[in-house]
């Protein structure tokens, strides 16, 4: 099947919601044209009602519920931004919402989905993934008799999201190019589908986390398949299933997929909060992040980056720098076994230690054996061109060590 064979009213959801949600703005960015040599433009979805296009789909489809339906109320699985728009939803059309989210869901999520349901909603935390939580909700759904509002497998939910992609066209018609981020597939289902109909010369792509691949590997066998796991950090992108709708949408209307590093985002999200005052949630930040890797091809075209979302916890930020940092090798951990001499730690400090090196962390793994035992270092450089010089000098000084950014399972047991 192919996105001819539904039929969705961009159009029609765009009127619907004309008096729920904000419009949008679509802004220049004139750091991110000088840096890639094409006019770079930011669909400010960070901006909306809920701070993400979620409210879109979600009430796109609640509104057009029949009155039985609205009277039993509402369930929805989500990581966040889904669940708010469902929240705002029901307190707007004054129906009760059941709201099922992952236990990992950064608190500010949680909260903002009670504020805005003001009390017209109920929120369930269960399981370590979207796909855990929905299997939950869905089973709350049918005992009670009850409408389950999909994040993205839905015409409904798919249409909404297309408003987004109505717009785009709207305010830059001669657009050449648009990045998506891509969990479920909802959005560049139906932003995508909307913008090829209206302009088939236009490239759309995809992009998706490193460690969430569900369109990648949905393309590979031709049909979505579950992911056996997912690194769950971009949380609003971290589905280990695509949606059966989404994928028959995108896989005509998506012209390529990039996946992106999650230690990439974290380091776009630094530095649009530094250098453009923007909060981008992990999977708000996708489509900026992916420009590195499609530079080429943009060069000299208008290009659109949707940020999807701006819901992100300030406590997550020390995570996201620590990410950021290990992903531009300017941070490394290492595991020193001091030698048996006196002095061996401030020959450490004073002689293999650049002048601009910094130790960020210091913890002997062996408590009796100060001075001499193995220690967990962890040192901030401030370029990636100093590693090989600090390798050089704890060799030249025979320090033996092991460095564990490489081994997985050694860095999540140390550090």
């Amino acid at each position: 099947m192919s996105y001819s064979d539904y039929t969705l009213h961009p159009k029609a959801a765009a009127e619907r919601l004309r008096s729920v949600i904000n419009r949008t703005p679509l802004q220049f960015n004139p750091r991110l044209s000088a840096k890639y040599d094409a006019e770079i433009y930011l669909k400010r979805e960070d901006l909306q009602v809920v701070r993400s296009y979620k409210l879109r789909g979600a009430y796109n489809m609640i509104v057009q519920l029949n009155a039985a339906q609205l009277s039993r109320g509402v369930v929805c699985a989500s990581a966040g931004n889904h669940a708010q728009g469902v929240a705002f939803s029901c307190r707007k059309l004054n129906t009760r919402g059941v709201i099922f989210m992952p236990e990992i869901t950064p608190k500010q999520k949680i909260d903002q989905t009670r504020m805005f349901g003001d009390g017209m909603v109920e929120i369930i935390l269960v399981g370590d993934t979207f796909d855990d939580c929905l299997r939950e909700a869905l089973l709350y759904t049918e005992a009670n008799d009850m409408t389950f509002i999909p994040p993205f497998d839905n015409g409904h939910i798919i249409e909404g999201q297309g408003t987004v992609g109505v717009e785009i066209l709207e305010d830059l018609e001669d657009v050449e190019v648009v990045l998506f981020p891509m969990g479920g597939g909802g959005l560049a289902a139906g932003a995508g589908s909307y913008l090829k109909q209206a302009r088939p010369d236009l490239n759309v792509i995809g992009v998706e986390p490193l460690g969430a691949p569900s369109m990648t590997r949905a393309l590979e066998n031709g049909g979505p398949v579950t992911l056996e796991t997912v690194n769950s950090f971009i949380d609003g992108a971290a589905v280990k299933r695509m949606g059966e709708l989404t994928f028959a949408i995108c896989k005509d209307t998506v012209d390529q997929v990039l996946l992106v590093p999650e230690g990439k985002v974290c380091t776009t999200i630094l530095q649009m909060y530094n250098q453009e005052a923007i909060v981008a949630e992990p999977a708000g930040a996708l489509s900026v992040a992916a420009l590195d890797f499609c530079k080429e091809q943009i060069k000299g075209k208008k290009v659109v980056c949707v940020i999807s979302g701006g819901n992100n916890d300030i406590e997550r930020m020390q995570e996201i720098k620590e990410l950021s940092l290990l992903y531009e090798n300017l941070k490394h951990y290492f595991v020193v076994r001091f030698p048996q001499r006196p002095g061996a730690l401030k020959m450490f400090v004073n002689n293999v230690l650049g002048p601009t090196d910094d130790i960020t962390r210091f913890e002997f793994i062996k408590k009796t054996q100060r001075e001499y035992g193995p220690a967990l270092v962890g040192i901030e450089l401030k370029s990636a061109d100093d590693y090989a010089s600090l390798i050089q000098r704890m060799e030249a000084h025979r320090f033996d060590y092991k460095e564990i950014n490489r081994d997985k399972t050694l860095f999540e047991y140390l550090v």
